[in-house]
């Protein structure tokens, strides 16, 4: 499929071909996009949470009271769940909160997300990114006459500084540079901007799954 490529001042800068096989995809599949969201987001975690535990709480091992006799329950420590100032019974632990994804399923998952765009007409693709003055009020002027106030640049192999500090201020405007391309951010904003050089990028990310 054809694309007209824009440029930042909203001019027009030709035209790129995209391939079906990435941006045409027509039955997108929400489970896979959810599976792939998750896992980003489980990987993310921190995972540090803690409690004390029983052996961890520092409270006197004297027995609370004789055994029997006393009409009560018979205890034998005041660090029990039960007791004010006692540990916390099957509390969260230090642990690490992520889990395997295939491969294949990742990839798959990032072309339906990138087809997803297409489809809903949410993805632009202009010539380049590239300011001459990191200025935020000059730059949120030429996204609002291009329509763009929600969305993920996809810069190139790196970002350009200028631009990066001038849209790090506004607010849902979001720059990675090709490798930071994701499933999770593509969905989060509701535009997609690809430079060209993404676009090549992109197509190459997926010539060795194809080739092999």
């Amino acid at each position: 499929m054809k694309l007209d490529v824009i440029n930042l001042d909203g001019g027009k800068g030709g035209s790129i071909e995209l391939p079906d096989d990435i941006f045409g995809i027509e039955d997108i599949r929400g489970d896979i996009l959810q599976r792939c969201v998750t896992w980003q987001l489980a990987k993310r975690r921190a995972g540090t949470h803690k409690v004390q535990v029983r052996n961890e709480v520092s409270r006197t091992s004297k027995k609370m009271y004789k055994q029997k006799g006393t009409g009560g329950a018979r205890h034998g420590s005041r660090r029990a769940a039960q007791f004010v100032g006692g540990a916390r019974a099957h509390g969260p632990v230090v642990r690490s909160h992520a889990f395997d994804l295939p491969k294949k399923v990742r990839a798959l998952a990032l072309r339906h997300a990138l087809s997803s765009k297409v489809r809903d007409g949410s993805l632009i693709v202009v010539d380049n990114v590239t300011l001459t003055d990191p200025k935020t009020a000059a730059l949120r002027e030429r996204l609002g006459k291009i329509g763009i106030t929600h969305a993920l640049f996809i810069a190139g192999v790196e970002v350009d500084n200028n631009f990066k500090l001038a849209a790090r201020n506004i607010p849902n405007v979001d720059v990675l540079p090709n490798a930071g391309l994701n499933v999770y951010d593509v969905l989060r904003r509701r535009t997609l901007v690809l430079t060209k050089d993404a676009v090549q990028a992109i197509q190459a990310r997926f010539q060795p799954e194809e080739a092999a």
